[in-house]
């Protein structure tokens, strides 16, 4: 009774109860502490700044909802595949836990209408949705506790939103595959990997080359080294299933 009657003051007369709706229809809880959670909306473009310098953004809970969200990802798997070995809980865990992955659960959930932005820029590309989730778990774990973040992760997200089935049949470690491919045919394959042109220490961009044999046969750009290699592993495993003989 007294918590229904806290709720309802707070989503009626605070003054951030526009925040705790948002917390309140994103996940289905009412915060301890608002400030961690509008804090975890905040994207670096739109930093306040104290009179020291030091930024006011969502990048240091976003770090501590990395590990988290990993953490919770790490029980979930170990819990749900008693019988699988470790290479494949940590190609799961990775496919789950990946950038694309994280920003299309913040897309679902709908966290683009709420982060806070500044400039006209696309942000689109730089997984920012993905990156406000990770930040309102590591709000969460410090608000309510890693057992409160564990269960709401896993019963409100993965389990409502991440189909463990297809993603077991979903491929997505394209360089291992192909790395695997030329040991088998005794073919050379290595990755040439550099700073994309844009690259910034606040927006790194990097650009990575497939070389078969010396010779480029892929190319693929992304937010992290990890990422742009497997989409030039994806991009030249595609030339080589086009330029392989039929039969």
């Amino acid at each position: 009774m007294a918590g229904s009657i806290l709720l309802a003051l707070k989503l009626r007369w605070s003054r951030d109860r526009e925040y705790y709706k948002i917390v309140k229809h994103l996940f289905g809880f009412l915060p301890n502490n608002i400030e961690l959670y509008k804090l975890a909306l905040i994207h670096r473009s739109a930093s306040l700044f104290l009179e020291d310098g030091t930024p006011i953004n969502n990048e240091r809970l976003e770090f501590l909802g990395d590990a988290v969200i990993e953490a919770i990802v790490s029980d979930y798997l170990f819990i749900e595949f008693p019988e699988r070995d470790e290479g494949f809980l940590t190609q799961l865990r990775s496919k789950i836990v990946s950038r694309s992955t994280l920003n299309a659960l913040g897309l679902r959930l709908g966290l683009d209408r709420h982060i806070i932005l500044q400039g006209g820029g696309n942000f689109a590309q730089k997984h920012l949705y993905g990156d406000a989730l990770e930040a309102m778990v590591g709000a969460m774990y410090l608000d309510k506790g890693y057992e409160f973040a564990n269960r709401l992760f896993i019963n409100e997200i993965l389990r409502r939103y991440i189909n463990l089935s297809s993603m077991t049949r979903t491929e997505t470690d394209f360089k291992s595959r192909l790395i695997e491919w030329g040991q088998k045919n005794k073919r050379r394959i290595t990755f040439s990997t550099v700073n994309g042109e844009a690259f910034t220490s606040q927006h790194p961009t990097f650009r990575s080359a497939v070389l078969l044999d010396g010779a480029e046969i892929g190319t693929g750009e992304g937010g992290s080294k990890k990422e742009a290699e497997q989409r030039a592993a994806m991009h030249a495993a595609e030339r080589l299933r086009e330029t392989a003989p039929e039969g």
